[in-house]
């Protein structure tokens, strides 16, 4: 029903940067809030940044002024540009989007495969 194409995983240096790009497609008549969530090995799934449609943004704490998160509404895509790194940031990046079908009037939640983040020298 819903595909998602997430990119930009991978292993970089501390201090570097890598940009995360999800593509969504599928039946999807709007999206309200796009965002990165975060699963570090054994651990839960914790919000990295959301985006919503109005335009209101939200970051954890721990990557507030490090990450960037952008969204291209026309393309169904939101991006997350990762700027100083940090081992800790290390973690599987899964794709989640808000969004309803043409013939339903609720919204619900999805989620991507996730996309491989290793921060290490």
């Amino acid at each position: 029903q819903v595909q998602f194409v997430e990119s930009g995983g991978g292993l970089v240096q501390p201090g570097g940067s890598l940009r995360l790009s999800c593509v969504v497609s599928g039946d999807i008549f709007s999206i309200a809030t796009m965002g990165w969530y975060r699963q570090d090995p054994g651990k839960e799934r914790d919000l990295v940044a959301t985006f919503e449609t109005v335009g209101a943004t939200n970051y954890a704490d721990s990557v507030r002024g490090r990450f960037t998160i952008s969204r291209d509404n026309a393309e169904n895509a939101v991006y997350l540009q990762m700027n100083s790194l940090k081992p800790e940031d290390t973690a599987v990046y899964i794709c989640m989007i808000e969004y309803r079908q043409r013939a339903l009037d609720y919204y619900r939640t999805a989620w991507g495969q996730g996309t491989q983040v290793t921060v290490s020298s």
